[in-house]
């Protein structure tokens, strides 16, 4: 199991990294995921880091990462700041709330 998580972090990593670059040359991403420099370059750091630090500890602490941004993306006062800094709108929220329920998963749900 520990094969599927190593894989599952490397193509989330990947991911990541491909939509920070795809965010210079398209925004709103998707026609839907409004980003900016700072969110672009949020994702490709972390898409690298993920890719490189793949397994179990990556998709946990991406999992967390994910859901808390999720949720402050829902409450409206924090939901403003994160629209400032980064660009968040409420399609990449619950996005990351899909992203850090099926990463935790990944993390705990399959035993190594």
């Amino acid at each position: 199991m520990a094969d599927v998580q190593k894989t599952y972090a490397q193509v989330i990593g990947a991911v990541l990294a491909l939509v920070g670059i795809i965010g210079f040359f398209s925004n709103p991403v998707l026609g839907l995921f409004g980003v900016n420099t700072a969110q672009n370059l949020l994702h490709l750091i972390g898409g690298a880091v993920i890719v490189w630090k793949a397994g179990m500890a990556a998709n946990k602490n991406l999992g967390i990462i994910s859901a808390i941004v999720a949720v402050l993306g829902f409450i409206p006062g924090a939901s403003g700041l994160l629209a400032t800094i980064f660009g968040i709108n409420p399609a990449i929220s619950v996005l990351h709330l899909v992203i850090g329920i099926v990463s935790l998963g990944v993390a705990y749900g399959l035993k190594e």
